[in-house]
């Protein structure tokens, strides 16, 4: 190899190293990850709660998610929630018109978030098996329209010992049929012992498998601290949830200090999607939108 060439390798081989360490290195299984040539470490996406009262009142549908979410709030990652298309997770023509929708519109489909599918962690050997097997069809359809992960609670029963066994056990059912499709399955701190920053992060070293992670909300918390909840369940993080509920006057959150939650993300190996899911009924669901995504890209300027 010639001076000239062993240079040249040198070169692309430290700017390859450069590039490596930009990614999410938490685990190998990242389709969540944007590498550095892809734009900003940290992207929006809309999480579909957000509308809920919009989509009950049949003001929108779930087809037309996509739409609104770019549309009406210049967003262009969509968070799905699977009971507004309870109905149509076999069916190939009505997710055939999503994924169309979606990619005539520029917008990705980031994951969909999985309710009333039975307790992964249920003591129950039979039915414990059965809320796995419920996942399944979730699992094809998050593929079919090119999200990156389902998210599914870890409710189990028992004492926290028997809860971590119990749940890892579902989760990693479901993980097993993730892997070959390139799905993650990530947890929501979302109620029980799931919203105990230490357990779900146990939880996760429990399952063991590098498509399972952590979806940290950022006020699912409860009695627990939100800010050490965030940071126990961010080395494991497949996505954010920028939780908002009130505003002030200069347009601060006032339960989380986003500026304190971004810095932890930040301080993370988590690079993706921050999913804005207002919930709260002091602003009107668009209203509550548009503040939580000015706050969020205020803080993300300082980051």
């Amino acid at each position: 190899m010639s001076f000239a060439s062993r240079r040249q390798f040198l070169r692309n081989s430290v700017a390859a190293a450069a590039a490596v360490s930009t990614l999410n290195l938490s685990s190998s299984f990242a389709p969540w990850a944007f590498a550095a040539n892809e734009g900003p470490r940290f992207k929006i996406s809309l999480a579909e709660w957000s509308l809920h009262k919009t989509l009950f009142a049949n003001k929108i549908s779930n087809l037309d998610f996509p739409k609104v979410a770019k549309e009406e709030f210049g967003i262009d990652g969509v968070e799905y929630v699977n009971q507004f298309f309870k109905d149509k997770a076999k069916d190939a023509s009505y997710l055939a018109d999503l994924k169309k929708r979606s990619e005539d519109l520029g917008v990705t489909n980031v994951l969909i978030m999985i309710d009333g599918e039975g307790k992964l962690g249920d003591p129950d050997a039979a039915k414990r098996k059965q809320a796995i097997e419920n996942h399944y069809k979730w699992v094809d359809a998050a593929k079919f329209l090119g999200c990156h992960s389902i998210r599914v609670n870890a409710y189990a029963e028992g004492s926290f010992e028997e809860q971590t066994k119990l749940a890892a056990d579902g989760l990693r059912g479901v993980c097993e049929y993730a892997k070959p499709h390139n799905i993650g399955v990530i947890v929501e701190n979302h109620g029980g012992l799931s919203s105990n920053g230490k357990w779900l992060a146990g939880v996760m070293k429990t399952v063991g498998m590098d498509n399972c992670g952590t979806l940290p909300d950022f006020g699912n918390f409860h009695d627990y601290d939100r800010y050490m909840g965030v940071e126990e369940t961010m080395p494991f993080a497949k996505g954010v949830s920028a939780k908002s509920h009130d505003f002030d006057a200069e347009g601060n959150e006032t339960h989380t200090d986003y500026a304190k939650m971004m810095k932890l993300v930040a301080a993370s190996k988590y690079s993706g999607y921050i999913g804005i899911e207002y919930e709260g009924s002091k602003l009107d669901e668009y209203a509550g939108i548009r503040a939580t995504k000015a706050l969020l890209e205020k803080v993300l300027k300082t980051l």
